[in-house]
């Protein structure tokens, strides 16, 4: 042990790992309140369809709120590798850790947890956010003032602007492209809960295509980052190798539940349109009548006291009337 317990003056003591983004975690909160404060009325509908109203709030909210909570998640892609590599620097200390990297549509995590964790009389366990908005240099300026450890700043210096292998530059944009797809997504899914409480059940079930197609718009624009020249990422003896993670998959099964309820909805109402009509209540109403002109009339005989009409002309206006 040095006389700093094996940790150099010029790096800060503290440190505070990234633990849960905010965002999401107010995503989920919004989506929550609304799913209760929706699922409370659902009492005060009556009979068959009160089922199907409870169907209807769960599938819709849980789209909405997997399009919205898809542009904060870090796990689009993921690797992780176990291997042997050095701790920190100025330092000949090897430890056996696992090391992630987790991308987003807005940046990395990047994670290091030692097998064993406590290793050295020191918990290895990180987890560290990189965001590539702008402040992507300025954050790994600050991880090398902090001391992170040599794997986490590796990999970090790769997706810096001023690293030869570029990786900033293919994740930046197609995640700013996935994620402007996926934001047209929600205005598309929100827009088909509108037109779904109107009597255009038809242009609803489009939206919802439309919802569908601009996620898997989305996925397209993330999937460019496999199709560009990689860097490889030698961690160690050992490479780390990113492959499509559960934002990616959960994206696409949202994208075939839009289509097939889209699907559904046009072909119905192509096929059976009142009976949509009803199951979304939004049929005619039943104090409507049908035009047309009436089949009896009836005079009044107050003002027409002293004035003689004919029974023929009597008939006409009767009915006119």
């Amino acid at each position: 042990m040095t006389f700093y317990d094996d940790i150099y003056p010029f790096y800060p003591l503290q440190r505070t790992p990234f633990i849960f983004s905010g965002s999401l975690l107010t995503v989920i909160l919004v989506f929550l309140v609304l799913a209760f404060s929706l699922f409370v009325i659902l009492p005060g509908i009556r009979g068959k369809s009160r089922l199907f109203w409870m169907f209807r709030i769960a599938i819709s909210l849980f789209i909405g709120a997997v399009i919205v909570a898809l542009n904060f998640t870090s796990s689009w892609a993921e690797g992780s590798v176990s291997t042997n590599a050095t701790y920190k620097s100025f330092s000949n200390i090897v430890v056996n850790a696992e090391v992630g990297l987790h991308v987003g549509l807005y940046g990395i995590n990047i994670t290091l947890k030692g097998n064993p964790v406590v290793q050295y009389d020191e918990i290895i366990n990180y987890n560290e956010m990189f965001s590539w908005d702008g402040s992507m240099q300025h954050e790994y300026e600050e991880a090398l003032e902090r001391g992170l450890p040599n794997p986490i700043l590796y990999i970090a210096e790769k997706f810096t602007l001023s690293s030869p292998c570029g990786l900033i530059f293919q994740y930046r944009y197609s995640g700013r492209y996935a994620s402007a797809t996926l934001w047209t997504a929600f205005c598309c899914w929100a827009l088909a809960n509108i037109l779904f409480s109107m009597p255009v059940i038809l242009y609803a079930g489009y939206m919802a295509l439309a919802t569908a197609a601009f996620i898997f718009f989305s996925m397209a624009s993330f999937s460019t980052i496999m199709n560009a020249p990689q860097c490889v990422l030698s961690v160690g003896a050992d490479a780390l190798v990113t492959t499509y993670s559960h934002s990616f998959w959960l994206a696409l099964a949202t994208g075939v539940l839009c289509t097939v309820i889209g699907g559904l909805v046009v072909m119905f109402e192509f096929l059976i349109p009142e009976k949509m009509k009803a199951a979304f209540s939004v049929g005619v109403d039943g104090c409507e009548e049908e035009d047309g002109p009436s089949e009896k009339g009836y005079l009044n005989t107050v003002f027409l006291e002293g004035v003689t009409v004919s029974p023929l002309a009597s008939k006409r206006l009767s009915v006119d009337i």
